[in-house]
């Protein structure tokens, strides 16, 4: 089985970038939320992404590497694995440029060369240890963990999750879904996490998914059933070049593959962890000295303290577990 990783990065000290940015933003302070500088900002750790795909999953097949027509000066794009894609490569022209991620997302079907069955990171996600591909895919299907969490109503996150519960709810039915895959919804694995699943059996609507914040496997026929039923809201909402709260997220396509069934139980929180950079940065770096998981995520924010420190200890921790370049590095 041939498997494929997504991976989108801005380089937002691009002077051109900038320029363009600044003129759709109408925020050159960059304060607002949806366009933040954490959102954008690159902490120079991308090369030791690539290093640890090369060192721990070198079985992927192809890197679709996904910028706003950049790259990165060090980054060796003749390498055979690598297929550098600019949005408007399979992006519709009359959206971009776009700054919302969640647009880019919805369209990650359309890359050239895609595989079926692919990974996709943001780049605040890495591989920080071994993994195999049945970590990602078993039995031709994603490996993921479907339990339902509670989530806030004042949260901004949710109302736009609360948009993709409406469309599952429109075509599935709860109880059908939970009784069909009964042993995807109730797998012992998922430990305490479940407890939700127990709670809402007998409810007739789904409510929000607990989402790890991580690498996360597709099925490219996933993206084009949802499209097939869902593509009037999803073309209408690719409109919002920032962060809007009528957007659909990627949550939308990782429900609708739980709910078919297209997906094989795993508690990913076995070997996954994020690690929000304001409150955690002592344990996030010795988290990857001692190569604690997998798969880590590193939640930047403009408000860490201390923010060089940070970072330096940081790459000092991938420099100790990831020392050599790898071949997609000039």
């Amino acid at each position: 089985m041939d498997i494929d990783f997504v991976i989108t990065w801005v380089d937002m000290n691009d002077p051109k970038w900038q320029a363009k940015f600044s003129i759709y933003s109408g925020n050159k302070d960059n304060t607002k939320n949806g366009v933040s500088k954490a959102r954008f900002r690159d902490n120079g750790f991308l090369k030791y992404w690539f290093r640890g795909v090369e060192k721990f999953a070198p079985w992927v097949r192809k890197i679709h590497f996904i910028t706003d027509g950049q790259k990165p000066e060090w980054l060796d794009e003749n390498n055979p694995k690598i297929n550098l894609v600019s949005h408007e490569d399979f992006i519709p022209s009359r959206f971009l440029p776009t700054y919302n991620s969640v647009v880019i997302e919805r369209y990650l079907h359309k890359i050239p060369g895609l595989t079926e069955h692919f990974v996709y990171f943001n780049d605040d996600f890495y591989i920080i240890n071994h993994v195999g591909k049945d970590r990602f895919f078993q039995n031709g299907l994603p490996c993921d963990i479907a339990v339902f969490d509670y989530n806030p109503s004042w949260s901004q996150w949710y109302k736009r999750i609360k948009n993709n519960v409406r469309i599952i709810n429109r075509h599935f039915d709860k109880k059908e879904v939970m009784a069909l895959h009964h042993d995807k919804w109730f797998y012992k694995g998922y430990g305490m996490k479940a407890r939700w699943n127990y709670i809402l059996k007998f409810y007739d609507k789904f409510i929000t998914l607990r989402t790890p914040h991580n690498a996360q496997p597709y099925l490219k026929t996933t993206f084009e059933e949802v499209w097939a039923v869902a593509g009037k809201e999803l073309t209408e909402t690719s409109a919002n070049k920032f962060r809007a709260l009528s957007d659909y997220t990627p949550e939308l396509f990782r429900t609708w593959q739980i709910c078919r069934g297209n997906f094989t139980p795993y508690n990913t929180y076995n070997d996954t962890r994020m690690f929000p950079l304001m409150i955690r940065p002592r344990q996030a770096v010795k988290a990857i000295y001692g190569q604690s998981y997998s798969l880590i995520c590193l939640n930047d924010n403009v408000h860490i303290r201390n923010y060089d420190l940070v970072i330096d200890n940081i790459r000092n921790a991938f420099q100790h577990i990831l020392p050599e370049k790898s071949s997609f590095e000039i």
